[in-house]
């Protein structure tokens, strides 16, 4: 046997899932290259002596754990046989039962084997934590070490799962994964929703306009108009046509070139209902060891219509590839041979072609829309998607500070599973995107501002995660001017910016600061009287520029933009209040200028703020609504209005002039 040497994997999906459905399996390089075995032989035992890295593990130092090895499989690979009534490995059953490990949890793990010469194999488990000297205390005593870690984009392994769904908590990047793997030109992508149903996803007949000939009846004949010069004889009239959809797609587009892979992909499978959206389809994701589907099932009349007839069916195809899908044969695990090609090429059976990928996302979150039966599980490989919380360098502002969104994830997500004792509401790093620059001359935004923070991160925080929970620790309580313990509520947070209740829930939270936003990005008020709304760092910066409004007056700028709405509001005499708001947000401006009264109620009702109605001026429009403009600026605020108003026509001017 050869010397010694160590061979590394990091767990897979499948070796942790406690289901007897998932197997642990061993490829080439570890069957042959590394353990020795010929493919020739059939079933073999390795017995595998774990050594302990972790104290909480040293009582099962020395113990032999038989790794019983099927025959090779088509796919070129070893399975490992179940243990008696366990239903799973030994090996697994170690992995799950003895060292406790969970696909949450430990999927960046890896186990690995040392192959000694005198034919012992040692083997270990060995979290993240401790790689890297693992490895390091290894290559001082052997010459060689194989590490097989987790696939990368695009390698054969990753793209030859025929049905995966890649699940995990929202926004750790599933699709982002997906969409590394495929392209415009050998996918199709659907996404499923709650009135999603077989004819979305495979097709049915829909009304269309389509030129058609025109007829007369002449002498009691029927006749159609001939085309001329100057007319072409058709008439636009409304017809019922087949419309193929998403499935129906990628099924024409995989059997139209066999020998290249292509991806139909399903953006929120649980979030539609997949028996009743796939119905009979279901029968097609029994995969044979070739990777067709094991049974053909038979088509409907209209769809078996559309493949044999229409040109975006196979009627479209050319004479090469229609005679590569009517020599198709289906080969059975059992070894029987079906001449089913000529069938397909019909459109009177239905059999997913070997090269047909079926992927699929699930957000954990919404398990409870359309919970998927084992049934249908146990027909698709899993891949958990774990939050990553150094994927970018995003940054995150809240009152002036910036800090790590990574680092605001890592203190949020634990107190997301103390409270709910489940992972699925935690947050993945691409939860919330950038929406502006630290720096004007990168290319892509690295900064969460408060308004994404509060209206998408906050929101679904305290809406969807918090809603059933009585918070009454920290971070989620506040000390009030009674000095007793209130808990944050989340209309506490509005108005924006600078908002205290914000600012101390961050605060509370204990993150680094990194960083801190430029002085004019601070909102001021800076009417007289108005200091005591400004924060003593807000003060401390007052801008005292003056404007005019349609080239008259000097105000502030809090004066002044109340002055602008003024000027619109006259300019719309009959104008509602949500007109005037539309009108505003036809502007563009990255903040919010104007409430109606329903909302501004909405927020002084809910705010524990003494200086609310300070910081708004109320307008009374012609027909009696009112609305609430919040006089709070920047000269970066004055800046966006000044092209606003400048851009779509108001025949408003708003100037600098001292």
């Amino acid at each position: 046997m050869a010397g010694n040497e160590l061979k590394l994997q990091r767990l897979r999906t499948n070796d942790l899932v406690d289901s007897a459905g998932k197997q642990f399996e061993l490829g080439t390089s570890w069957c042959e290259d590394f353990f020795g075995i010929a493919r020739t032989q059939s079933e073999t035992t390795i017995k595998l002596v774990f050594k302990p890295l972790r104290v909480e593990d040293m009582p099962l130092s020395d113990k032999i754990v038989e790794l019983k090895l099927s025959s090779v499989t088509n796919r070129g690979d070893r399975k490992a046989y179940s243990d008696g009534d366990l239903g799973k490995s030994q090996i697994k059953s170690f992995f799950i039962d003895k060292l406790h490990l969970t696909v949450e949890n430990n999927l960046e793990d890896y186990f690995a084997v040392y192959k000694k010469s005198n034919g012992e194999f040692y083997f270990y488990y060995v979290p993240q934590l401790l790689y890297n000297n693992f490895i390091k205390l290894f290559q001082s005593i052997t010459p060689t070490v194989s590490i097989q870690r987790e696939n990368k984009a695009g390698t054969k392994e990753e793209n030859n799962q025929l049905q995966r769904i890649y699940y995990g908590a929202p926004g750790t990047g599933k699709s982002y994964t997906i969409d590394n793997l495929t392209d415009e030109t050998n996918s199709v992508r659907t996404t499923f929703h709650p009135d999603s149903d077989y004819a979305s996803f495979v097709g049915a007949y829909k009304p269309t306009m389509e030129p058609v000939p025109m007829s007369y009846v002449s002498d009691g004949v029927a006749k159609y108009a001939k085309d001329s010069s100057s007319h072409p004889g058709t008439e636009r009239k409304i017809v019922y046509k087949y419309v193929p959809q998403a499935f129906l797609k990628a099924y024409v587009a995989a059997w139209s070139n066999l020998d290249e892979p292509f991806y139909l992909v399903i953006e929120e499978i649980n979030r539609g209902n997949c028996a009743q959206i796939f119905g009979d389809l279901f029968q097609l994701l029994d995969r044979n060891n070739h990777g067709s589907s094991s049974y053909a099932i038979a088509a409907d009349e209209d769809i078996a219509q559309f493949l044999s007839d229409d040109k975006k069916g196979f009627a479209g195809l050319t004479e090469q590839q229609r005679e590569t899908i009517s020599n198709f044969l289906l080969i059975k695990d059992n070894g029987k041979e079906v001449a089913i090609g000529p069938s397909i090429l019909n459109g009177t059976k239905l059999l997913l072609p070997p090269n047909l990928h079926i992927w699929a996302t699930m957000n954990t979150s919404d398990q409870s829309l359309f919970p998927i039966d084992s049934a249908f599980k146990r027909r698709w490989d899993w891949k958990y998607v774990p939050i990553k919380y150094n994927k970018m360098n995003w940054m995150l502002e809240v009152g002036g500070k910036r800090y790590s969104w990574g680092a605001f994830l890592e203190k949020i997500n634990p107190e997301i599973y103390t409270l709910i004792e489940s992972a699925d509401k935690q947050m993945g790093y691409f939860f919330a995107k950038p929406d502006k620059k630290s720096n004007p001359d990168l290319e892509d935004n690295d900064i969460i501002s408060e308004e994404v923070f509060l209206n998408k991160v906050l929101f679904y925080f305290w809406t969807d995660v918090l809603k059933d929970y009585d918070l009454t620790k920290e971070p989620f309580v506040y000390e009030g001017e009674d000095k007793k313990k209130k808990a944050f509520r989340f209309t506490d947070f509005f108005p924006l910016p600078n908002n205290p209740n914000l600012n101390k829930f961050v605060a509370g939270l204990g993150l680094t600061i990194i960083g801190e936003a430029p002085d004019d990005t601070s909102v001021t008020f800076d009417s007289d009287g108005d200091a005591e709304l400004n924060t003593s760092q807000t003060e401390s910066v007052r801008d005292y520029s003056k404007y005019s409004v349609n080239g008259t007056g000097s105000y502030t700028k809090s004066d002044a933009v109340v002055e602008v709405v003024k000027a619109l509001v006259a300019s719309m005499p009959t104008a509602n209040a949500n007109e005037v708001l539309d009108k505003i947000k036809s502007f563009g401006l990255s903040y919010t200028l104007v409430y109606n009264e329903k909302d501004y109620k909405y927020y002084f009702d809910r705010s524990t703020d003494s200086r609310f109605e300070k910081r708004y001026a109320e307008i009374t429009l012609a027909n009696g609504d009112k609305i609430y403009v919040y006089r709070g600026s920047t000269p970066e605020r004055i800046g966006e209005l000044v092209n606003g108003l400048a851009n779509t026509g108001t025949g408003i001017s708003l100037a600098r002039i001292e």
